[in-house]
């Protein structure tokens, strides 16, 4: 790291549900990552979202998209590239990344649940919808945490990653849905996303969303509301996203969510063991 993980930057995730580390990564550990990302782009290991919406809307679907712009770029986004690109394993195990999560969660150790690389093209108006990320993943517990490391200079006309605040507080776990649209996963359980638009619009809810550059991350919890805008720029938005566990998590297999090949094999309560989910810190 570039530096130490603050009281402060604890205490605020802890409170808000996220935290802005300005700085904490060597900007050139983001660089180093350029031509891996750029290598999956147009293969089939990063899958065209904005493709989905144009067929989620030929369906009748509500799609989130920027009223009356003309689409000329891609949101594309792939999952798990650890297991099988050296580069992406390194980041996500052996980088600075697990020790500043560790120290964030409170943890004695560390596992990773997976990496995913999230691009907007130039011209992609495409919104993210607001979602949680526990109502993906088929792990239960307190300790769970995704990191969005960018590496572009990301602004809110290129589609900074907004969060509501508290909201990691809240009882629920709405039903995960398809990202460029409102329309739920099948299948799937929880309360319907309330309208966090017109929450915010009144006053009710706190948003808050965060300028940044390569060597900046953004670490949320896994139970933050968070959604993102187009890219309106001239230039990409591109990120790492990796997520990990802490101490307290345990497998809660989640009705309709996607799965991977080894959750076949897990029950409810199970703990998280190698090599499935690697442990990549500990104190």
């Amino acid at each position: 790291m570039n530096r130490s993980v603050t009281h402060e930057e604890i205490e605020t995730f802890w409170r808000d549900g996220v935290v802005c580390l300005r700085g904490i990564l060597d900007p050139s550990v983001l660089a180093a990552m350029e031509p891996a990302v750029s290598a999956l782009v147009d293969t089939p290991e990063l899958a065209d979202l904005s493709a989905m919406g144009d067929a989620l809307a030929a369906g009748g679907q509500d799609v989130l998209r920027e009223a009356g712009a003309v689409r000329t770029g891609r949101f594309i986004s792939g999952v798990d590239h650890w297991r099988s690109h050296d580069e992406f394993r390194s980041f996500a195990c052996d980088s600075a990344l697990p020790a500043a999560v560790g120290a964030l969660l409170r943890a004695s150790s560390l596992r990773l649940w997976e990496d995913s690389v999230l691009a907007k093209e130039p011209g992609t108006v495409d919104r993210t919808a607001w979602h949680q990320d526990l109502a993906y993943f088929h792990a239960d517990g307190d300790q769970v945490c995704t990191t969005w490391c960018p590496l572009d200079v990301v602004t809110s006309d290129s589609g900074a990653v907004q969060f509501v605040v508290g909201s990691h507080r809240w009882e629920d776990v709405h039903q995960p849905n398809l990202f460029v649209s409102t329309m739920v996963i099948p299948g799937t359980e929880g309360s319907a996303m309330p309208d966090i638009d017109a929450l915010a619009a009144a006053g009710d809810i706190e948003v808050v969303s965060f300028d940044t550059v390569p060597g900046d991350v953004t670490v949320h919890h896994a139970r933050t509301v968070h959604g993102a805008g187009p890219n309106t720029t001239d230039r990409w938005r591109r990120a790492i996203s990796v997520r990990y566990c802490g101490d307290d998590v345990r497998y809660r297999m989640r009705p309709g969510a996607p799965r991977k090949a080894h959750h076949d094999g897990v029950e409810d309560g199970d703990v998280l063991t190698d090599p499935d989910t690697p442990l990549v810190w500990s104190r």
